[in-house]
């Protein structure tokens, strides 16, 4: 009989782990971007409302994102940068007042690497790649429930989201950068 339970118990042991939802943290996950700036400097702002889910099964190796922004909480910790930002000649965030982006991790081995996705960014929608820069999952110290974070960078051409200022040559680039945390449902 005993044989038999720790057999049991064993064999649930072995049993992959379901895939967990998680919140996206809106205290700890800011992205920003980053572009050349008359090509003598690079400005840099971050969002500073975003929220989400994610998707993830360690086990399976799968997946996935999805996140929303609201446009108008970009800082620069300029004043006057962040008022022309959000205006009709930059993020024109009457209009547009969200960005959004929806992907699919993507693993090597065991580690998830890059997310696979969509960026929609003015109105327009387009694949953009993330590099997984860093990953990892901790129970959290406080909320004693799981939490994971990741760094993850990519670049896109402002040209190609309607951006027409400052969008010529090296000037187009503009890269992101997304730290994120989020807390297992």
């Amino acid at each position: 009989m005993r044989s038999r339970i720790v057999a049991a118990l064993l064999a649930t042991a072995a049993l992959p782990v379901a895939a967990a939802s998680y919140t996206v943290d809106k205290d700890h996950t800011f992205p920003s971007l980053e572009f050349p700036h008359m090509g003598i400097s690079w400005w840099r702002g971050k969002f500073t409302r975003t929220s989400g889910k994610v998707n993830y099964d360690a086990a399976a190796r799968t997946g996935d994102v999805n996140i929303l922004v609201q446009a108008a909480s970009i800082d620069f910790g300029h004043k006057a940068m962040n008022e022309h930002a959000i205006g009709p000649d930059w993020l024109n965030t009457e209009q547009f007042p969200t960005v959004s982006y929806i992907g699919t991790l993507q693993f090597q081995g065991d580690k998830p690497v890059a997310v696979d996705g969509k960026l929609n960014f003015m109105g327009t929608t387009r694949p953009l790649m993330l590099k997984i820069n860093s990953f990892k999952c901790i129970t959290h110290p406080f909320f004693k429930k799981e939490v994971c974070g990741a760094d993850a960078e990519g670049e896109l051409n402002r040209a190609e989201y309607g951006l027409k200022a400052g969008a010529d040559g090296d000037l187009a680039r503009v890269r992101l950068r997304i730290q994120v945390e989020a807390l297992k449902d």
